[in-house]
């Protein structure tokens, strides 16, 4: 009988990895168990054993596309501390997550001091989409920047700006911090390849009124606040740095 039951296990796991099944793979041993302790039928066995399949797969999928979206660290909306930052519209906030802003491409512009939290939410809202179904890239502006300088010196930005339409969000972290010089028509240009096509989420530490101190260009820094508010909210992060309070904190703890 062991032997006639190692003979068909056998079967089922070839059977599987034929079929591209690896989550049932994996589990129809556990699932016949429980199928057999709760006299399920088989009906019953084969639903468990697909929606275990289907499971499996989601996470996956979920984990690729976390990984493919290229977040320096995976923050969720709920491990966000909003009493750091009281000032912050938390139901606005909260509202983002749910998809509609990148279904209607939309953008969001996260402004304030460093340490506020910008990053966090940036990265929320990113994987909330995630778990949407919706693809996400993440990208620093200084990194993006560079990588626009080295695809138009090697003659191939079209077909480098083409690569970034396949996602339904991006987000753009810490705007603001180094003088764009050069990259600043290349970011120009990669941000109206993406208008009304995909969401943009950009964090900045500028007020809109000092972007020009960045672009290096009055006009162009207009025409790209233009079109970067034309279907946008505008998220301020008013309050203490967070990372500075905690490290305030512990001084006093020490002292």
């Amino acid at each position: 009988m062991n032997e006639l039951t190692d003979a068909r296990e056998a079967m089922v796991e070839i059977y599987c990895k034929q079929l591209k099944l690896p989550g049932l793979k994996q589990h129809f041993k556990e699932l016949a168990r429980d199928a057999s302790d709760q006299n399920q039928t088989p009906t019953a066995f084969l639903a468990a054993c697909l929606a275990k399949e289907l499971e499996l797969r989601a996470q996956r999928q979920l984990n690729t596309r976390l990984r493919q979206a290229r977040f320096h660290e995976v923050k969720t909306i709920d491990n966000f501390d909003f009493t750091s930052i009281p000032k912050l519209p938390k139901t606005k906030v909260i509202s983002l997550v749910d998809g509609s802003v990148i279904k209607d491409r939309e953008n969001i512009i996260c402004v304030g001091q460093s340490g506020t939290g910008k990053t966090h939410i940036a990265t929320a809202i990113g994987v909330g989409a995630i778990q949407q179904g919706f693809k996400v890239r993440f990208i620093k502006v200084y990194d993006l920047v560079q990588e626009l300088l080295k695809a138009e010196s090697e003659y191939r930005l079209p077909r480098y700006l083409k690569t970034w339409t396949k996602y339904h969000l991006v987000i753009l972290d810490e705007l603001g911090y180094i003088n764009l010089g050069s990259g600043s028509s290349l970011l120009f240009q990669f941000c109206s390849e993406l208008y009304e096509r995909s969401s943009l989420i950009i964090t900045t530490n500028l007020d809109f009124d000092r972007w020009g101190e960045v672009f290096g260009d009055s006009a162009l820094t207009i025409a790209l606040l233009d079109r970067l508010t034309h279907h946008a909210h505008i998220i301020p992060f008013i309050g203490e740095s967070y990372r500075f309070k905690q490290s305030k904190e512990k001084l006093s703890i020490t002292d």
